[in-house]
């Protein structure tokens, strides 16, 4: 299992295995500590988890906004659930 998270300095999406402690990002090198960092999604593959990043990645850049409200998170965890539920 991976999460998906948010550096919180440039605000890059990355993901890492749940019981990883720390992260050093990818694009400005600051070490996210994982439990401290937002989590965005859990998800069961590393390839599905970067496929979720650059759809994120799209859609804030489409949207102009800088980061998912409330309700897009919960239909984005929503959404993510019927794909596995539906995938078996």
């Amino acid at each position: 299992m991976y999460l998906i998270i948010r550096c919180p300095g440039c605000r890059t999406f990355s993901y890492v295995d749940r019981y990883q402690q720390w992260k050093l990002c990818p694009r400005c090198g600051e070490t996210i500590g994982v439990r401290q960092a937002p989590a965005y999604l859990e998800v069961e593959d590393y390839a599905v988890a970067e496929q979720v990043i650059r759809q994120l990645e799209r859609f804030l850049d489409s949207a102009k906004k800088k980061d998912l409200s409330p309700d897009e998170l919960a239909a984005l965890r929503q959404q993510y659930a019927e794909w596995v539920r539906n995938r078996v």
